[in-house]
């Protein structure tokens, strides 16, 4: 079977997907006209996945009882999935959780907190948080507050980390990765102080491209195993295939210190052209979008317009990774 049969064949695969996978593909892989991927975006809302779980959202705009816990039926993880799948921007639903995930959360430090034991806002939460406000366009001037407080806890290295209030000077990847997704949603709003928030992700995108996506700096070995295997949702957690998913969207200018990351991700993909789902995060769900062991069609998605963007860029200088 020659590549483009086989892409066709992955491609009608995925279309035959829930909404979410079906709309995506459509706008990532096949490029059809906006109005075509947009009608199957509405879908979401109303069938699939995403109707299910907004089918569990409680009167009071909350999932699982909780802003934040439990891992992983919470609002704060509802939302992001939620995101992830593409709900349209507009869903009152999303707009009433957002409502309660910003005043209930913000702090007099102009992060998230919700958490009684700590005395200063969190990082990481704060960075998801952001990302879901900014992408349903939340309205409310608080939200700038939040934008504020992670470009202040950006450490010299370009990362950041949600240990810093300990004394911790090195990035961490999970907690950079939640801001940059964070910081690029805001971006997209064009929000007055777009400039800064641009130079910011810069300087985190350097952070991860040091460590090649996923290496120590120090070793150059693999920082943590568990980062090259693909889960979905990836929650808090940081990967290869999320780090590349980043780059693509925020449409980084190509630098070759992502070539291991992107060595990772084909050698991931398997005989029939597929990725499985590798992993997934203990935790609480209300149901499983796909089973470990399987070919991922979150997964194959994500990998291949990853590859579809970079193999362009490559072909361009003459030169294609795939």
């Amino acid at each position: 079977m020659n590549s483009q049969m086989e892409t066709t064949m992955i491609i009608n695969w995925l279309i035959e997907g829930d909404p979410s996978i079906r709309w995506q593909t459509l706008r990532d892989l096949c490029n059809v006209n906006e109005k075509i991927y947009s009608r199957e975006r509405q879908k979401v809302a109303s069938e699939g996945w995403g109707a299910k779980l907004l089918s569990y959202q409680e009167p009071n705009g909350m999932w699982g009882g909780a802003l934040y816990h439990h891992k992983w039926i919470s609002t704060t993880y509802t939302m992001l999935v939620l995101k992830s799948l593409g709900l349209p921007k507009s869903n009152s639903q999303a707009k009433k959780a957002c409502k309660i995930l910003l005043e209930e959360g913000i702090y007099h430090d102009g992060g998230i907190n919700y958490f009684g034991s700590l005395n200063h806002s969190e990082t990481c939460v704060t960075g998801m948080i952001l990302s879901i406000l900014a992408y349903f366009e939340y309205e409310d001037n608080k939200i700038k507050r939040l934008t504020d407080f992670l470009l202040n806890q950006q450490l010299n290295d370009g990362g950041w980390n949600c240990q810093s209030f300990k004394g911790s000077k090195h990035g961490s990847f999970h907690t950079t990765i939640s801001v940059l997704e964070g910081l690029r949603e805001y971006e997209k709003l064009s929000p007055l102080n777009r400039k800064e928030i641009i130079e910011s992700q810069e300087h985190g995108r350097e952070f991860l491209l040091v460590h090649r996506l996923f290496k120590s700096h120090r070793t150059t070995r693999i920082f943590d195993p568990r980062m090259t295997r693909f889960s979905f949702p990836p929650r808090w957690r940081y990967d290869v295939l999320r780090a590349l998913d980043y780059f693509q969207e925020s449409d980084a200018s190509y630098d070759e210190r992502i070539e291991d990351a992107i060595g990772i991700l084909l050698k991931r993909k398997t005989s029939d052209g597929k990725w499985k789902l590798q992993n997934r995060h203990p935790g609480r769900t209300f149901f499983e979008m796909e089973k470990v062991g399987l070919p991922s069609r979150w997964n194959t998605l994500r990998a291949m317009r990853v590859l579809k963007l970079y193999d362009r860029v490559k072909n361009e200088q003459g030169n294609s990774i795939l």
